[in-house]
């Protein structure tokens, strides 16, 4: 059983799907790791790191040649996986539904493609989950990139010369990522309020002591969406949450957003007109901006003001946190791997409930009901 883990190419990306502690491990499993050389540099991590733990170092086409397994962060491009063994798996957040094309070449190409963001979220599947891991440092880094476009301070600080007020942050969207921009700007000493669609979330915003904002008067979602993701909500609860959203971030330093439903563009939060309301100097931070955005006048990639507000629109946030962020990555792939894997067979064997739920293609075929 041969792994390989291959250097990132897209533009930007900066993590890398293995470190030297998985190698370590899948070594432990008894498999043979091989790493491109340079997959690390970007996360901090040196060929002779992963040389250390016993992986083989080469080129892309000698470490992708006979692999049984491909492990990447972004889905490589089929072309320069050719020399992988027929029917090997990829491994990887592979952005399906954006990424088509990419799909249907890896059918083409005879391989099993494994969509790690299709990942259930179920109880023994919490330690695979690529979205949480990533999301939460997401969410941490957005908290602190609104600190560092805001001309102010965030807590209160008493001084001979007087007082400084501090920073009013609303956080609309309590996934993990909110959850930890919440958690991350009360450590800050910001004044914290934020809202969900989903009633569930009122208990969580409190237990990390900021203020519940909910629609009152029309019901939202009780518990948890599908998935544990929000859904689309009635025309009636939008124009509500529109109304309340629009008093209360008038009165907003910093808002970050996180709104997402996969599969779909993200639902817009944020007009252009309630952003007028706000104060000059104030900051959004928009981590929905890949998927269309939750704010009017986001751009993905770019930092823009309009009514003297600046919106914050970076793209693949996690890949700023790099090497954390590629620790935590690197260890959802091992967990997976290593929960399924059959010591006779020295590979792993998937069950129906999370195999049928990330496989994508399989025998020269799109397979995934997402997909068809």
């Amino acid at each position: 059983m041969k792994i390989a883990i291959v250097r990132e190419l897209a533009e930007g990306e900066r993590r890398v799907s293995g470190t030297p502690e998985t190698v370590k491990k899948f070594k432990a499993l008894g498999a043979d790791v091989a790493v491109e050389a340079g997959a690390g540099l970007t996360a901090s991590i040196s060929d002779a790191d992963y040389a250390a733990m016993g992986a083989t170092v080469a080129d892309r086409a000698a470490t992708v040649a006979g692999a049984d397994i491909i492990l990447g962060v972004q889905g490589p491009d089929p072309a320069s996986i050719a020399g992988a063994k027929p029917g090997a798996w990829i491994v990887a957040g592979l952005n399906p539904f954006v990424e088509r094309a990419r799909v249907d070449a890896y059918a083409a190409g005879g391989f099993e493609a494994l969509a790690m963001e299709f990942m259930p979220r179920i109880t023994r599947a919490q330690s695979m989950d690529i979205l949480s891991s990533q999301s939460n440092l997401s969410g941490y880094k957005a908290v602190l990139d609104a600190a560092a476009e805001y001309g102010r301070s965030f807590p209160m600080m008493m001084t001979a010369a007087g007082t400084v007020s501090p920073a009013k942050a609303f956080i609309m969207g309590v996934g993990v990522a909110g959850l930890q921009a919440i958690a991350t700007a009360k450590r800050l000493g910001a004044q914290v309020s934020a809202t969900d669609v989903r009633s569930a979330t009122r208990e969580q915003i409190e237990s990390l002591g900021a203020k519940a904002i909910f629609v009152e008067s029309i019901a939202g979602i009780e518990g948890e969406g599908k998935g544990g993701y929000a859904t689309e909500m009635s025309e009636d609860y939008q124009k509500a949450q529109a109304e309340l959203v629009s008093g209360h971030i008038a009165k907003q330093d910093i808002v970050i957003t996180t709104a997402l439903i996969p599969g779909r563009p993200a639902p817009r939060l944020i007009s252009d007109a309630q952003i007028a309301t706000m104060k000059p100097g104030s900051v959004i931070v928009d981590l929905a901006v890949e998927q269309g955005g939750n704010v009017e006048g986001a751009v993905l990639g770019e930092v823009v003001e309009r009514h003297g507000v600046k919106i914050v629109g970076h793209k693949n946030v996690p890949s700023r946190l790099a090497a954390d962020a590629s620790a935590l990555f690197a260890r959802n792939l091992y967990n997976f791997l290593s929960a399924f894997w059959n010591k006779d067979r020295n590979a792993p064997v998937l069950d129906e409930e999370i195999g049928n739920a990330i496989r994508v293609t399989q025998g020269g075929k799109v397979v995934s009901e997402r997909l068809l």
